[in-house]
């Protein structure tokens, strides 16, 4: 829980205020940062040198492994630089001709009017987040308090599935006899996949509204 809140609430917060730097008509770099950004969706270092960076970077075994790499998603990116362009600029001109500076603009105009894709962004990146395991098994796989509930449920999967074919018959022949119920991978995988969807499915009616305005306008845009 803790790596899908406070990894969903900083990644929202870097992504919104990377996408209104590239949204301003008047940077610089605008394309230049935009096609690298693009770039990172198509080509990535690897698994070895990407484990290699996060050893350098001395964040095997702590915490912030999962939140630092995945900080900003350059599909979430496009969505809210779309949508930031696609605000009025004449709101921004008067902020400015009133004296107001970049951050205050962020802050008291930009995010209050970008709930929609606020909330859309969020979701995308608290589903993730909430979903991801293989980054555990691979830098904290041996830090018990450093685990997650879709590590530890990966792994009751995996050793369900090991049981061969005369294990289950025969644990089929002692249940009949017992009269008692068998639990079964199948089963297995049907809990998990309860327990795992369970708290998303409590999140979205609540940003379901925000949401679909959130993507539709994106597609418009």
């Amino acid at each position: 829980m803790l790596r899908t809140i406070i990894g969903a609430g900083v990644g929202l917060f870097c992504t919104a205020m990377v996408a209104y730097a590239i949204a301003q008509p008047n940077f610089m770099f605008k394309r230049s940062i935009t096609i690298i950004f693009i770039m990172t969706m198509y080509f990535n270092g690897g698994l070895i040198p990407t484990f290699l960076l996060m050893r350098d970077l001395q964040l095997i075994g702590s915490f912030w492994v999962y939140i630092l790499p995945t900080l900003i998603s350059a599909f979430n990116l496009i969505i809210m630089r779309s949508f930031i362009e696609g605000l009025p600029t004449s709101i921004f001109e008067s902020a400015r001709i009133d004296g107001a500076g970049d951050f205050r603009i962020f802050f008291k105009i930009v995010l209050p009017l970008s709930l929609p894709v606020l909330a859309t962004v969020a979701l995308f990146v608290a589903v993730f987040q909430w979903n991801q395991w293989f980054d555990v098994f691979l830098y904290n796989s041996s830090q018990e308090h450093l685990t997650t509930l879709q590590y530890e449920l990966m792994k009751i999967l995996q050793n369900s599935s090991t049981t061969s074919s005369g294990d289950m018959a025969s644990a089929f022949a002692n249940s009949a006899d017992s009269g008692s119920n068998m639990v079964t991978p199948k089963s297995i995988q049907a809990t998990m996949t309860i327990v795992a969807s369970l708290p998303i499915i409590m999140v979205y009616p609540f940003l379901q509204r925000y949401f679909v305005k959130g993507m539709t306008l994106g597609a418009v845009k």
